[in-house]
Protein backbone atom coordinates (compact mmCIF):
# COMPACT_ATOMS: atom_id res chain seq x y z
CA UNK A 1 0.00 0.00 0.00
CA UNK A 2 1.27 3.54 -0.35
CA UNK A 3 0.60 7.00 -1.32
CA UNK A 4 1.20 7.93 -4.79
CA UNK A 5 3.71 10.76 -5.06
CA UNK A 6 5.43 12.21 -7.91
CA UNK A 7 6.22 15.17 -9.74
CA UNK A 8 2.78 16.82 -11.54
CA UNK A 9 2.53 14.88 -14.74
CA UNK A 10 4.91 12.18 -14.25
CA UNK A 11 3.71 8.26 -13.56
CA UNK A 12 3.53 6.94 -10.11
CA UNK A 13 5.86 4.71 -8.58
CA UNK A 14 4.64 1.20 -8.36
CA UNK A 15 2.84 0.33 -4.76
CA UNK A 16 3.96 -1.76 -1.99
CA UNK A 17 2.57 -5.06 -1.49
CA UNK A 18 -0.25 -5.41 1.13
CA UNK A 19 0.11 -5.66 4.98
CA UNK A 20 -1.15 -8.85 6.39
CA UNK A 21 -1.82 -8.71 10.06
CA UNK A 22 -0.37 -11.21 12.36
CA UNK A 23 -3.18 -12.84 14.82
CA UNK A 24 -2.44 -12.59 18.56
CA UNK A 25 -3.65 -15.37 20.58
CA UNK A 26 -4.76 -13.84 23.98
CA UNK A 27 -5.05 -16.01 27.30
CA UNK A 28 -8.13 -17.79 28.37
CA UNK A 29 -10.85 -17.03 25.67
CA UNK A 30 -11.00 -14.76 23.24
CA UNK A 31 -14.75 -13.92 24.22
CA UNK A 32 -13.63 -13.37 27.98
CA UNK A 33 -10.18 -11.34 27.09
CA UNK A 34 -11.85 -8.92 24.91
CA UNK A 35 -15.15 -8.27 25.20
CA UNK A 36 -18.09 -8.83 22.88
CA UNK A 37 -17.36 -9.20 19.30
CA UNK A 38 -18.25 -6.37 17.03
CA UNK A 39 -19.63 -6.77 13.11
CA UNK A 40 -17.10 -5.55 11.05
CA UNK A 41 -19.00 -3.16 8.46
CA UNK A 42 -17.23 0.71 8.93
CA UNK A 43 -14.50 -0.90 6.53
CA UNK A 44 -16.31 -2.64 4.35
CA UNK A 45 -18.18 0.85 3.72
CA UNK A 46 -14.86 2.68 3.16
CA UNK A 47 -13.86 0.15 0.86
CA UNK A 48 -16.86 0.44 -1.21
CA UNK A 49 -16.18 4.41 -0.75
CA UNK A 50 -13.32 3.99 -2.36
CA UNK A 51 -13.98 1.89 -5.52
CA UNK A 52 -17.35 4.10 -5.73
CA UNK A 53 -14.81 6.97 -5.75
CA UNK A 54 -12.51 5.68 -8.61
CA UNK A 55 -15.50 4.72 -10.69
CA UNK A 56 -16.23 8.77 -10.31
CA UNK A 57 -12.96 9.66 -10.81
CA UNK A 58 -12.57 7.29 -13.88
CA UNK A 59 -15.54 9.10 -15.33
CA UNK A 60 -14.87 12.52 -15.02
CA UNK A 61 -11.12 11.48 -16.59
CA UNK A 62 -12.88 10.42 -19.76
CA UNK A 63 -9.43 9.40 -21.31
CA UNK A 64 -10.63 9.08 -25.20
CA UNK A 65 -12.06 12.60 -24.77
CA UNK A 66 -9.29 14.40 -23.60
CA UNK A 67 -5.97 12.32 -24.35
CA UNK A 68 -6.88 9.89 -27.32
CA UNK A 69 -4.08 10.84 -30.27
CA UNK A 70 -2.17 8.89 -32.54
CA UNK A 71 0.77 9.07 -30.26
CA UNK A 72 -1.29 8.92 -26.74
CA UNK A 73 -3.51 5.98 -27.10
CA UNK A 74 -5.53 5.40 -23.94
CA UNK A 75 -5.46 1.91 -22.71
CA UNK A 76 -8.34 -0.49 -22.49
CA UNK A 77 -10.71 1.49 -25.28
CA UNK A 78 -13.37 -0.88 -24.82
CA UNK A 79 -14.39 0.22 -21.21
CA UNK A 80 -14.69 3.99 -23.43
CA UNK A 81 -14.89 6.93 -20.57
CA UNK A 82 -13.28 4.30 -18.03
CA UNK A 83 -10.90 3.64 -20.54
CA UNK A 84 -7.36 4.51 -18.49
CA UNK A 85 -4.34 7.15 -19.07
CA UNK A 86 -1.60 5.84 -21.32
CA UNK A 87 0.99 3.61 -19.63
CA UNK A 88 3.64 5.82 -20.05
CA UNK A 89 2.02 8.66 -18.21
CA UNK A 90 0.01 6.36 -15.45
CA UNK A 91 1.44 2.62 -15.29
CA UNK A 92 -1.01 1.78 -12.88
CA UNK A 93 -4.27 1.91 -14.91
CA UNK A 94 -5.73 4.88 -13.48
CA UNK A 95 -6.74 8.95 -14.29
CA UNK A 96 -4.60 11.56 -14.94
CA UNK A 97 -2.66 13.80 -12.37
CA UNK A 98 -4.76 16.75 -13.85
CA UNK A 99 -8.36 14.83 -12.75
CA UNK A 100 -6.69 13.66 -9.29
CA UNK A 101 -6.02 17.01 -8.53
CA UNK A 102 -9.12 18.50 -9.48
CA UNK A 103 -11.04 15.92 -7.83
CA UNK A 104 -9.17 16.91 -3.91
CA UNK A 105 -5.28 15.08 -4.44
CA UNK A 106 -2.51 16.83 -2.20
CA UNK A 107 -0.70 19.60 -3.09
CA UNK A 108 0.84 22.07 -0.55
CA UNK A 109 0.77 25.23 -2.57
CA UNK A 110 -3.43 25.00 -3.00
CA UNK A 111 -3.29 23.64 0.84
CA UNK A 112 -1.47 26.92 1.87
CA UNK A 113 -1.95 29.56 -0.90
CA UNK A 114 -5.37 28.74 -1.70
CA UNK A 115 -6.83 27.70 2.05
CA UNK A 116 -7.75 24.61 0.66
CA UNK A 117 -7.38 22.58 3.92
CA UNK A 118 -9.99 20.09 3.04
CA UNK A 119 -7.34 18.07 0.98
CA UNK A 120 -5.63 17.10 4.09
CA UNK A 121 -8.90 14.81 3.87
CA UNK A 122 -10.01 14.15 0.42
CA UNK A 123 -6.75 12.98 -1.08
CA UNK A 124 -7.10 9.67 1.45
CA UNK A 125 -10.12 8.93 -0.77
CA UNK A 126 -8.58 9.16 -4.20
CA UNK A 127 -6.17 6.26 -5.86
CA UNK A 128 -3.67 6.37 -8.64
CA UNK A 129 -4.94 3.32 -10.38
CA UNK A 130 -6.67 -0.37 -10.56
CA UNK A 131 -3.40 -1.39 -9.16
CA UNK A 132 -3.20 1.23 -6.24
CA UNK A 133 -6.41 0.73 -5.44
CA UNK A 134 -6.59 -2.95 -5.01
CA UNK A 135 -3.51 -2.64 -2.73
CA UNK A 136 -4.79 -0.67 -0.47
CA UNK A 137 -8.18 -1.73 -0.39
CA UNK A 138 -6.66 -5.54 -0.05
CA UNK A 139 -4.34 -3.82 2.80
CA UNK A 140 -7.81 -2.34 4.63
CA UNK A 141 -9.30 -5.74 4.55
CA UNK A 142 -6.51 -7.52 6.04
CA UNK A 143 -6.16 -5.09 8.89
CA UNK A 144 -9.13 -3.64 9.56
CA UNK A 145 -11.27 -6.31 9.30
CA UNK A 146 -9.87 -7.95 12.87
CA UNK A 147 -9.60 -4.65 14.56
CA UNK A 148 -12.85 -3.31 13.98
CA UNK A 149 -14.36 -6.95 15.22
CA UNK A 150 -12.11 -6.31 18.22
CA UNK A 151 -12.94 -2.90 19.33
CA UNK A 152 -16.12 -1.42 16.81
CA UNK A 153 -16.48 1.05 14.42
CA UNK A 154 -16.19 3.93 16.20
CA UNK A 155 -12.96 3.37 17.51
CA UNK A 156 -11.80 2.06 14.22
CA UNK A 157 -13.16 4.41 11.93
CA UNK A 158 -11.51 7.84 14.09
CA UNK A 159 -8.18 6.13 14.06
CA UNK A 160 -8.69 5.79 10.16
CA UNK A 161 -9.68 9.00 9.41
CA UNK A 162 -7.27 11.42 11.61
CA UNK A 163 -4.17 8.67 10.54
CA UNK A 164 -4.98 9.99 6.99
CA UNK A 165 -5.47 13.73 8.04
CA UNK A 166 -2.05 13.22 10.21
CA UNK A 167 -0.17 11.71 7.21
CA UNK A 168 -1.55 14.38 5.24
CA UNK A 169 0.06 16.88 7.39
CA UNK A 170 3.80 15.46 7.39
CA UNK A 171 3.50 14.89 3.78
CA UNK A 172 2.76 18.78 3.10
CA UNK A 173 5.30 20.04 5.47
CA UNK A 174 8.20 18.11 3.37
CA UNK A 175 6.89 17.69 0.03
CA UNK A 176 5.59 20.87 -1.98
CA UNK A 177 5.81 20.26 -5.71
CA UNK A 178 4.11 16.99 -6.51
CA UNK A 179 0.30 15.82 -5.71
CA UNK A 180 -0.48 12.78 -3.47
CA UNK A 181 -3.65 10.61 -3.41
CA UNK A 182 -4.67 7.37 -1.59
CA UNK A 183 -5.60 5.62 1.80
CA UNK A 184 -1.52 5.02 3.16
CA UNK A 185 -1.39 7.25 5.63
CA UNK A 186 -4.48 6.23 7.26
CA UNK A 187 -3.54 2.05 6.97
CA UNK A 188 0.17 2.74 8.35
CA UNK A 189 -2.43 4.21 11.37
CA UNK A 190 -4.02 1.00 11.72
CA UNK A 191 -0.83 -0.50 12.22
CA UNK A 192 1.02 1.91 14.31
CA UNK A 193 -2.70 1.24 17.02
CA UNK A 194 -2.48 -2.53 16.22
CA UNK A 195 1.73 -2.03 17.74
CA UNK A 196 0.00 0.21 20.82
CA UNK A 197 -2.45 -1.87 20.91
CA UNK A 198 -0.37 -4.90 21.79
CA UNK A 199 1.92 -2.76 23.83
CA UNK A 200 -0.60 -1.28 26.22
CA UNK A 201 -2.35 -4.53 26.40
CA UNK A 202 0.72 -6.66 27.04
CA UNK A 203 -0.82 -8.49 29.79
CA UNK A 204 -3.49 -10.11 28.23
CA UNK A 205 -1.49 -11.26 24.95
CA UNK A 206 0.32 -15.06 25.25
CA UNK A 207 3.21 -15.33 22.86
CA UNK A 208 3.70 -11.60 23.48
CA UNK A 209 7.57 -11.82 21.72
CA UNK A 210 6.50 -13.47 18.55
CA UNK A 211 3.73 -11.10 18.31
CA UNK A 212 5.83 -8.39 18.46
CA UNK A 213 8.57 -9.58 16.40
CA UNK A 214 5.92 -9.96 13.91
CA UNK A 215 4.29 -7.05 13.81
CA UNK A 216 7.65 -5.07 13.99
CA UNK A 217 9.06 -7.30 10.86
CA UNK A 218 6.04 -5.67 9.09
CA UNK A 219 6.13 -2.19 9.60
CA UNK A 220 9.95 -2.24 9.31
CA UNK A 221 9.05 -3.89 5.42
CA UNK A 222 6.00 -1.44 4.37
CA UNK A 223 8.48 1.40 5.40
CA UNK A 224 11.37 0.27 3.60
CA UNK A 225 9.45 0.25 0.42
CA UNK A 226 8.59 4.20 1.09
CA UNK A 227 11.97 4.71 0.47
CA UNK A 228 11.44 4.09 -2.87
CA UNK A 229 10.81 7.09 -5.35
CA UNK A 230 7.48 8.34 -6.09
CA UNK A 231 6.07 6.66 -2.79
CA UNK A 232 5.18 9.08 -0.03
CA UNK A 233 6.78 7.68 2.91
CA UNK A 234 6.37 10.69 5.02
CA UNK A 235 2.40 10.29 4.75
CA UNK A 236 3.05 6.73 5.85
CA UNK A 237 4.85 8.16 8.70
CA UNK A 238 2.61 10.82 9.51
CA UNK A 239 -0.14 8.39 9.57
CA UNK A 240 1.84 5.85 11.54
CA UNK A 241 2.47 7.97 14.34
CA UNK A 242 -0.26 8.77 14.57
CA UNK A 243 -2.22 5.80 14.99
CA UNK A 244 0.50 4.81 17.36
CA UNK A 245 -0.33 7.49 19.83
CA UNK A 246 -4.31 6.83 19.28
CA UNK A 247 -3.77 3.27 20.10
CA UNK A 248 -3.17 4.39 23.42
CA UNK A 249 -5.97 6.48 23.67
CA UNK A 250 -8.53 4.50 22.20
CA UNK A 251 -7.39 0.85 22.35
CA UNK A 252 -6.83 0.59 25.93
CA UNK A 253 -8.27 -2.62 27.13
CA UNK A 254 -9.36 -4.15 31.32
CA UNK A 255 -6.14 -6.27 32.03
CA UNK A 256 -7.21 -10.17 32.09
CA UNK A 257 -6.92 -10.50 35.63
CA UNK A 258 -10.08 -7.97 36.18
CA UNK A 259 -11.98 -9.63 33.56
CA UNK A 260 -11.83 -12.97 35.24
CA UNK A 261 -12.54 -11.40 39.10
CA UNK A 262 -15.89 -12.78 38.29
CA UNK A 263 -14.63 -16.15 39.11
CA UNK A 264 -13.68 -15.10 42.35
CA UNK A 265 -15.22 -14.97 45.66
CA UNK A 266 -16.84 -11.42 46.33
CA UNK A 267 -14.14 -10.81 49.53
CA UNK A 268 -11.38 -11.16 46.85
CA UNK A 269 -12.71 -9.64 44.15
CA UNK A 270 -11.26 -5.28 44.36
CA UNK A 271 -8.90 -5.28 41.17
CA UNK A 272 -8.03 -2.35 39.48
CA UNK A 273 -9.52 -2.56 35.93
CA UNK A 274 -6.59 -0.79 34.49
CA UNK A 275 -2.26 -1.06 35.22
CA UNK A 276 -0.91 2.02 35.92
CA UNK A 277 1.37 2.22 32.95
CA UNK A 278 -1.86 2.53 30.60
CA UNK A 279 -2.86 5.62 32.24
CA UNK A 280 0.65 7.05 32.24
CA UNK A 281 0.60 5.95 27.89
CA UNK A 282 -2.94 7.22 27.67
CA UNK A 283 -1.75 10.82 28.92
CA UNK A 284 1.25 10.83 27.56
CA UNK A 285 0.13 10.10 24.45
CA UNK A 286 -2.72 12.47 24.52
CA UNK A 287 -0.64 15.28 25.28
CA UNK A 288 2.42 14.35 21.97
CA UNK A 289 -1.30 13.68 19.73
CA UNK A 290 -2.58 17.53 20.69
CA UNK A 291 0.95 18.90 20.16
CA UNK A 292 1.87 17.16 16.96
CA UNK A 293 -0.87 18.12 15.23
CA UNK A 294 -1.26 21.42 16.68
CA UNK A 295 2.57 22.14 15.55
CA UNK A 296 1.88 20.70 12.63
CA UNK A 297 -1.01 22.68 11.27
CA UNK A 298 0.68 25.48 12.46
CA UNK A 299 4.28 25.21 10.41
CA UNK A 300 2.14 24.03 7.32
CA UNK A 301 -0.25 27.03 7.30
CA UNK A 302 2.70 29.35 8.18
CA UNK A 303 4.55 27.92 4.96
CA UNK A 304 7.18 26.50 6.97
CA UNK A 305 9.50 23.95 4.66
CA UNK A 306 9.95 20.79 6.88
CA UNK A 307 13.18 19.72 4.71
CA UNK A 308 14.54 23.72 6.40
CA UNK A 309 14.14 21.95 9.80
CA UNK A 310 15.72 18.29 9.08
CA UNK A 311 17.93 18.30 6.38
CA UNK A 312 17.94 14.81 6.17
CA UNK A 313 14.65 13.70 6.47
CA UNK A 314 14.05 13.93 2.96
CA UNK A 315 16.08 10.14 3.44
CA UNK A 316 13.32 9.11 4.99
CA UNK A 317 10.97 8.95 1.58
CA UNK A 318 13.65 8.34 -1.16
CA UNK A 319 17.10 6.93 -1.08
CA UNK A 320 18.90 8.05 -4.12
CA UNK A 321 20.66 5.26 -6.04
CA UNK A 322 22.20 5.13 -9.83
CA UNK A 323 18.95 3.84 -10.71
CA UNK A 324 17.02 6.20 -10.21
CA UNK A 325 17.03 10.22 -8.92
CA UNK A 326 14.73 11.30 -6.08
CA UNK A 327 13.97 14.54 -6.85
CA UNK A 328 11.87 16.72 -4.79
Amino acid sequence: MDVERGKNNSRPGPPPAPVVAPYYYEEGETSSAAGREWTAWIVPMVVVANVAMFIVTMLINNCPHHTQTLRRRCVATFLGRFSFQPLRENPLFGPSSSTLLKLGGLEWDKVVHQHQGWRLFTCIWLHAGVIHLLANMLSLIFIGMRLEQQFGFVRIGVIYLLSGFGGSILSSLFIRNSISVGASGALFGLLGAMLSELITNWTIYSNKAAALLTLLFIIVINLAVGILPHVDNFAHIGGFLTGFLLGFILLIRPQFKWIERRNLPPATRAKTKHKPYQYTLWVIAMILLIVGFVVGLVMLFRGENGNKHCHWCHYLSCVPTSRWNCGN
